[in-house]
């Protein structure tokens, strides 16, 4: 399995996603965020990128300038895009027939599963955000499609498979004449996240 952008990360780089997902949205630039939060650009641009090493005083400054506690950069708080690619994937025997695992999901709630096929130039435009916690499972059958959250899309090919938010703007872009997917959405019953009570 080839893990494009990783589920487990370290610190740093769960503070980088964590920043600039809300940055992005809330629709605000880095250097409005360096205005926000009294940091330097170039400081802001480490922390993205996973590269600082933020202090305690650095997490207040951000966790007040996007309006949310400091111990929420810290906490992971939807999925990382995660890719599986066919040349990658495991084959198992079972008895007459192999399996081939493409993920597994955790927690009670609603399972939508479809096929879904687009045609180059028909697709529509980006996909409002659904129930937080959401989650797309896309197994390309055939062709080629870019797909997943607008900030953070991925190039897919027949065989691959991926993981991504669905509670965030996301689309589907053909790449190819035709492209078939089989679609799997996991809707939480209960919020995943939110604030302590």
């Amino acid at each position: 399995m080839t893990v494009v952008r990783e589920a487990v990360v370290d610190h740093n780089e769960l503070v980088a996603r964590n920043v600039r997902r809300l940055r992005r949205e809330q629709g605000i630039s880095i250097g409005e965020l360096a205005r926000r939060s009294g940091l330097s650009k170039q400081t802001l641009s480490k922390v993205e990128q996973g590269e600082g090493n933020p202090t305690v005083d650095t997490l207040a400054a951000l966790g007040k300038a996007l309006d949310v506690a400091p111990r929420q950069l810290l906490t992971e708080w939807g999925s990382a895009v995660y890719v599986q690619r066919q040349g990658d994937a495991a084959w198992e025997e079972r008895g007459g027939w192999s399996e081939r695992m493409l993920d597994q999901t955790y927690g009670s709630g609603y399972v939508h599963t479809l096929v879904m096929r687009l045609e180059r130039g028909k697709a529509g435009g980006p996909v409002p955000g659904h129930t937080l916690g959401a989650l797309h499972h896309v197994y390309v059958i055939s062709g080629r499609l870019r797909t997943g959250p607008i900030d953070d899309q991925v190039e897919l090919s027949a065989g691959d498979f991926a993981r991504f938010p669905g509670d965030v703007p996301h689309q589907h872009v053909c790449l190819t004449d035709r492209v078939v997917l089989h679609v799997t959405t996991t809707i939480p019953q209960a919020r995943q996240f939110g604030a302590p009570r």
